[in-house]
């Protein structure tokens, strides 16, 4: 570059040490911006990641949402579910997002994994601190659960087998973080049990680390001392209240509880012998893959011993703020289903940051059918086909009231102008009479 410099009055030698200086500095900048070109276009599976210790035969996939885990242990490897870091305010792909959910539906109709799956989604928005207002150090619905540091949690004891179910699903759509796939298997195996449709949305950054995580302690436990006291602590901080305390516990309605992992049930029962799945554990309701409202239902009657109640589910009909929704859920499955739809939502956003801030909605409805354009042959009687001119009046005619190409009227049109004659004449025959 100095050599092709007009700079004839500098020395040779001081051309030589500027071009030596200028090549230097280029080579340092060159290998720097490669450098930190290959660390962002490391592929997302590549940093060290953890597997579990559970074979395929004794997964339990029917663990509650809301029960509190005591026993669980990991060995950490370089294979199974990624722990590197999403990018930050990384959006999650529409389309990959719709796909995923298609995915899940299917994991779920072989694995009928509902229970496990809804209990990932509510623990790792669950940690949600209303109090702290900074990210992600509020906890919520920000994917730190993937990481072993929160994985270790007593409360939640189990969910590395869900992370081991939705594994594939998530090296298959990259474009869809963590934190969203919670959500979206969570709110997924809710409306495939036969609950009601969430209107959720996604968009959901995923945490970087997991010095990120937030401290143990903020999930529910099944059994404490004062197990209403201790419902409203852990929910009440969250920004939730009774209704929605109440609505979420009927999530209850799914899943089983196992006496190796938490303390709490029988180690199997007639409703959970034969599975499926891996059999044995105890479940809130007969038909524990069900989304309906027999858990208030069940509690209420307390008529049948095989089915679990714990001390958080008993309270729901002592104490009195609570007994006013338990109550009516038991009698009311619509009203259960639009309460809990509502207060599961509420969770699911809970802490999270989105990208873009209104967030993403996904829309998998089918598309309604293009409403039927105007033809004026249609009108015709018999085989005659009517005049240009008598079709050009007939559509002037159909737009005065309403009508249009693209806009059918809702009711019958040329109902509507005998109607419109048999009044007039009525009206004529009353004032002539």
């Amino acid at each position: 570059m100095a050599e092709r410099l007009s700079l004839t009055q500098l020395h040779q030698s001081s051309i030589d040490s500027m071009a030596s200086s200028l090549r230097s500095a280029a080579t340092s900048r060159l290998l720097a911006s490669r450098s930190a070109a290959t660390t962002t276009k490391l592929p997302f599976s590549s940093a060290s990641s953890l597997s579990f210790s559970f074979s395929t035969s004794s997964l339990n996939l029917r663990a509650s949402p809301l029960i509190h885990q005591k026993r669980w242990s990991v060995n950490v490897t370089n294979r199974g579910f990624s722990t590197s870091a999403s990018p930050k305010c990384a959006a999650s792909d529409p389309d990959q997002l719709k796909s995923a959910k298609e995915d899940i539906k299917e994991l779920l109709k072989t694995k009928f994994c509902h229970p496990i799956l809804v209990r990932l989604g509510w623990h790792d928005a669950g940690t949600y601190n209303k109090n702290i207002e900074e990210w992600p150090q509020r906890g919520g619905a920000n994917g730190s659960l993937r990481f072993e540091a929160e994985l270790k949690h007593a409360a939640n004891a189990g969910l590395g087998n869900a992370l081991q179910l939705i594994q594939p699903i998530k090296d298959k759509y990259s474009g869809v973080t963590y934190a969203d796939l919670f959500q979206l298997a969570s709110a997924t195996a809710i409306e495939e049990a036969g609950g009601p449709k969430l209107p959720m949305k996604y968009g959901r950054v995923d945490v970087s680390g997991p010095d990120q995580c937030p401290e143990e302690g903020r999930l529910p436990d099944a059994g404490p001392p004062s197990p209403a006291e201790h419902l409203r602590n852990v929910f009440y901080r969250m920004g939730l209240n009774d209704k929605e305390i109440v609505a979420l516990s009927g999530a209850h309605t799914l899943g089983r509880s196992r006496p190796e992992r938490s303390g709490w049930g029988k180690p199997e029962t007639k409703y959970t012998k034969d599975g499926p799945g891996a059999p044995g554990g105890q479940s809130w309701t007969v038909k524990w893959l069900k989304f309906d409202n027999s858990y208030f239902k069940d509690i209420k009657e307390k008529k049948d011993e095989e089915l679990l109640v714990l001390p958080t589910d008993a309270v729901l009909f002592d104490d009195p703020s609570f007994k006013v929704y338990a109550e009516k859920y038991a009698e009311d499955q619509e009203a259960f289903f639009n309460d809990y739809a509502e207060a599961h939502v509420k969770l699911s956003n809970l802490g999270a940051k989105f990208d873009p801030t209104e967030g993403i909605v996904i829309d998998d409805s089918p598309a309604k059918p293009a409403p039927e354009k105007f033809v004026a042959a249609k009108y015709s009687s018999g085989k005659r086909e009517l005049s240009d001119t008598m079709k050009q009046k007939i559509r002037a005619e159909y737009e005065a009231v309403g009508g249009s190409p693209d806009k059918p009227l809702q009711s019958n049109y040329f109902l509507n102008i005998m109607i419109v004659i048999a009044v007039l004449a009525f009206v004529t025959s009353l004032v002539v009479n």
